[in-house]
């Protein structure tokens, strides 16, 4: 049985008060993926960043507490900007940002060019490789053919192995490009002492660096303030967006393609058309012609999105020391994503299964056009707060304060939408479908019969009472305290826990005034605590077996249902206990601030992912099964080292410590062997993310295979130990995947009108492997010497390879094998997979096991440059000649260069576990322009 932690990381965001939820409704394992939801987009990504006046990470106790069971991520806070009393002021807002696209040259791509690429094909065919049998000749390889069966001559031979030397096409050219995206926005703001307003429109263009990727985003925002009386005052907010996007099908991803694809294969044919050759369906059948350009050319995917929230906000102050405030929200979006194939895709021609032009098949899954996909998503929420506010003073000198807040809240979050996939279309032929389908395409018209569109419709209603009390006296301390009740149908019916109370407690002390201390350079000294609980509940989640109703079934020639989930009833709530406390202090005038907090979490009954045997009917459920410890410490220095008429010189540093440790013992076969090589094992009383790696110790000098120290010469302590014991004996303890600990620095210099602003990030304890050596990205999964094909381009590591007896000494990179020397298969096949053993199998092949070795695991510290910034405000005595009232410039650089181990070549140390590819860390370049008028 296996058992995984489940559950997304989203935070909970909270704009204005308001709770706000994604657009599309999206899986846990979907949320934790950045792409996708950098795509898709999530709560906030229709708000124009020019409005947002402030953002706060809410993540202890006593923070989250306010916001329920949902906020067991933290809370992302966002207030936006509001007018103020005055004369009206109007303010224009540019940002462009040039984003460089990847290049062969870049330092994090290490990959063969096309002679070495050659030089490797002229090696396997030396040593009479044996390649796989659905390989595509191209480059040596095709020359080679043609020859030997005498389509080529030795002239022509000739010319094309140089060809292939020299052909080296610039893949990252041809898919990518530098682009320059542009975000402009306008203000105005300004009011009296009754009436204050701000009101924005937005405008971005956003490219991305991959071709025909782009974002275009239209906002416009109103917040409106109202002094009724001198009891009564109101508040008015709308937003609203508009986006389109368009980005490439999820099975071409354009990025991966150029760092996979050799170069000696050419994209152009000499009279400039489109070079095709053959490349195996994954998931479909057949071998088709392929050309990613060509690819491009005939799919997309475009996404529409539209969206509004409104709020009014109704406060009525009665004394000088009550009010009552009453806030309603609605918040609706509409999201369309098309995607597309068209005849001429190889997606459509695997379908097809013939070449365009030629009959289709009678088996064909598409025997006419493309392929048209549609997800229509409309959410709709609506929120209803009222809550009331005592906030009074007592006591001789006023030094008592008590401030209490209650409230009741009921919010509705409403998904409803529809998707399908519609084939037979024609995009060129005024978006129409094929109609009269033969009888002889019987299997297209059995999926025609079996197509239907599938319908979603999910509604989420949580009513919530809350409420807070602290007490302050003079100013030495307060104390407070928090609670909320959540009672939601996304619990499910859970009879007696169907409400878990959220609740914390908090203290604030202000040392120097209780301890009367009365030092000139000591400003404050502060220490505070706080300690929680909270509760979550996954969705879908019921103690009894829920069915879907079903339609008519003309089999049955009755009405059907199926299992929509399956009876959980021992499942309790997933609780976290939150104790933080801290000090802070400013010195010398505020010259000098220093915090340092300490925090632990205690998590209980975490959720787990219990995988069982299918013969129960359904192969995991979620069970409560796990404890997680997560401690840590938060250190943080603010100093003004310089601080005069014409200079200022601020400068900030931080360091997070972060421990965490799982305590649950796994049964004996609880977790796979992959789950130890990837860091997905959740071992009792090791870090979440800990992996584990085969030992490497050497290479075999006779033919430089690899060799480890994996028990063979002592099988027999590895016979009736579980899966558990022997990954642990067999296995090295290589690290976590996650740094523990972070920090940044940063440094603001000022000179008159100048300012310099700089900022490093850092990461410290986390460990990455290295790219997979023989690794091709081959659609059938395969990696190693015996699977080299020769569409693919190989890392540069393996120009450092064992040759020749005696390279062992001063390389660790393993030989080429091909299946026809007699060496090969005592690597190809690992021994504890053979029949006479007894024990686990803690292997497939050697090759495998040497991507997942020790010796390809490296630190992933790193100490990043990363912003660079130049900013310049006109003077203010030049201003008014100009009309204005402010004008500023700044220059930026991110992502500028990253200081970290040698041998991570093609690879970020920022990412998080073994991703190959990632352009989060490229450079890319800003200019900013603001003026007010």
């Amino acid at each position: 049985m296996e058992h995984q932690l489940i559950g997304n990381r989203e935070p909970l965001w909270v704009v204005d008060g308001i709770i706000v939820s994604d657009p599309v409704n999206l899986s846990a394992d979907v949320i934790n993926d950045p792409d996708y939801v950098n795509r898709i987009g999530n709560a906030i990504s229709g708000i124009n960043p020019q409005d947002i006046d402030r953002i706060d990470v809410l993540k202890d106790a006593a923070a989250t507490a306010l916001y329920g069971t949902r906020a067991a991520n933290g809370v992302i806070v966002v207030t936006t900007k509001k007018g103020r009393a005055g004369k009206p002021v109007i303010s224009y807002n540019f940002n462009g940002t040039y984003r460089r696209r990847p290049r062969y040259s870049d330092r994090k791509i290490d990959l063969m060019n096309s002679q070495e690429r050659t030089d490797i094909s002229k090696y396997l065919v030396g040593m009479h490789y044996s390649y796989p049998n659905d390989m595509t000749y191209i480059g040596y390889e095709d020359a080679v053919n043609k020859y030997y069966n005498g389509t080529y001559s030795q002239d022509q031979f000739n010319t094309a192995v140089a060809k292939s030397e020299t052909q080296n096409t610039d893949w990252f050219k041809l898919l990518t490009n530098d682009s320059f995206s542009a975000d402009h926005s306008a203000n105005i703001s300004g009011g009296s002492d009754k009436f204050r307003y701000y009101a924005s429109l937005g405008y971005t263009d956003d490219n991305d660096v991959i071709n025909n990727n782009t974002n275009k985003r239209y906002t416009a925002s109103t917040n409106l303030d109202f002094t009724i009386t001198e009891k009564v005052k109101a508040s008015m907010q709308l937003n609203i967006y508009h986006t389109n996007k368009q980005y490439d099908q999820d099975d071409i991803s354009p990025i991966d393609y150029a760092y996979r694809t050799s170069r000696v294969l050419p994209a152009y044919n000499d009279d400039g058309s489109y070079f095709f050759y053959n490349k195996i369906a994954s998931g479909l059948q057949g071998i088709m012609s392929y050309n990613i350009l060509n690819e491009l050319d005939n799919s997309y995917k475009k996404q529409t999105e539209n969206g509004m929230k409104a709020t009014v906000n109704l406060r009525y102050n009665p004394t000088d020391w009550l009010f009552f405030n009453g806030i309603m929200s609605y918040n609706t979006t509409n999201t369309n994503i098309e995607g597309w194939y068209g005849e001429k895709s190889w997606y459509a021609g695997n379908l097809r299964k013939t070449s365009l032009g030629v009959e289709p098949n009678e088996d064909s899954q598409m025997p006419f056009g493309g392929e048209l996909s549609n997800n229509n998503v409309a959410q709709n929420n609506w929120t209803a707060r009222i809550q009331g506010n005592v906030n009074k003073y007592f006591g001789s000198d006023s030094q008592h304060n008590i401030n209490l807040a209650v409230g009741f809240e009921a919010n509705s979050t409403h998904y409803n939408g529809d998707q399908y996939t519609q084939r037979g279309y024609y995009l060129d032929r005024g978006k129409k479908f094929v109609t009269s389908i033969p009888d002889k395409y019987k299997t297209y018209l059995t999926w025609l019969g079996t197509n239907v569109p599938t319908i979603t419709d999910s509604k989420t209603n949580l009513l919530s009472v809350y409420g807070t009390l602290s007490y302050s006296y003079k100013q030495y301390f307060t104390v407070n305290a928090n609670t909320r009740y959540d009672g939601s149908n996304k619990f499910g019916d859970r009879s007696n826990e169907k409400i878990l109370p959220v609740w914390s407690t908090s203290g604030l002390a202000n040392l120097k005034e209780i301890g009367h201390i009365k030092l000139k350079w000591l400003d404050a000294i502060n220490w505070k605590v706080s300690y929680g609980e909270q509760g979550n509940m996954l969705d879908g989640q019921s103690p009894v077996l829920t069915l879907t109703k079903g339609s008519y079934d003309t089999h049955y020639t009755e009405m059907t249902s199926t299992t929509a989930s399956n009876a959980n009833p021992d499942l309790k709530w997933e609780k976290t206990h939150s104790f933080s406390t801290g000090f802070e202090t400013s010195l010398f005038n505020n010259r000098l601030m220093l915090e340092l907090e300490y925090y632990y979490k205690k998590t209980t009954d975490a959720f787990m992912n219990k995988t069982i045997s299918d013969i129960n009917g359904y192969t995991s459920y979620v069970v409560n099964s796990g404890e997680i410890i997560n401690k840590g410490y938060n250190f943080s220095i603010t100093a003004v080292p310089i601080q005069n008429k014409d200079w200022n010189w601020l400068v900030s540093a931080s360091l997070s410590k972060v421990i965490n440790k799982m305590k649950t013992s796994p049964g004996e076969d609880s977790y796979s062997l992959n789950d130890y090589l990837n860091g997905t094992a959740v071992i009792n009383g090791q870090s979440l993310g800990t992996f584990y790696s085969y030992k490497f110790i050497g290479l075999n000098p006779e033919d430089g295979g690899p060799l480890f120290d994996d028990y063979q010469d002592r099988s027999n302590e590895l016979l009736g130990l579980s899966k558990y014991q022997t990954f642990m004996k067999v296995l090295s303890k290589s690290g976590k995947r996650d740094p523990d600990i972070t920090g940044s620095i940063s440094s603001t210099l000022s000179y008159k009108n100048f300012r310099l602003g700089v900022l490093m990030d850092y990461a410290m304890g986390n460990k990455v492997r290295l790219f997979k050596v023989f690794g091709q990205g081959a659609t059938i999964n395969q990696s190693g010497p015996g699977n080299i094909y020769p569409e693919y381009n190989l890392n540069r590591a393996l120009l450092n390879r064992w040759i020749k007896p005696g390279d062992e000494a001063w390389t660790n990179i393993p030989s080429i094998l091909s299946k026809t020397s007699i060496n090969y298969y005592k690597y190809d096949q690992h021994w504890s997979s053979g029949n006479q053993y007894q024990g686990v199998q803690i292997a497939t092949d050697s090759y495998t096991m040497y991507d997942y070795s020790d010796i390809r695991v490296v630190s992933a510290d790193y100490i990043r440059l990363a912003s660079l910034s130049l900013t310049y405000e006109l003077a203010e005595k030049l201003l008014p000649k100009l009309g204005l009232q402010r004008l500023a410039i700044t220059a930026a650089g991110n992502n500028l260069y990253t200081l970290c181990n040698s041998k991570l070549k093609g690879q970020t140390p920022t990412q998080s576990g073994f991703s190959e590819v990632q352009l989060s860390d490229n450079p890319y370049y800003t200019i900013s322009i603001n003026v007010q008028f």
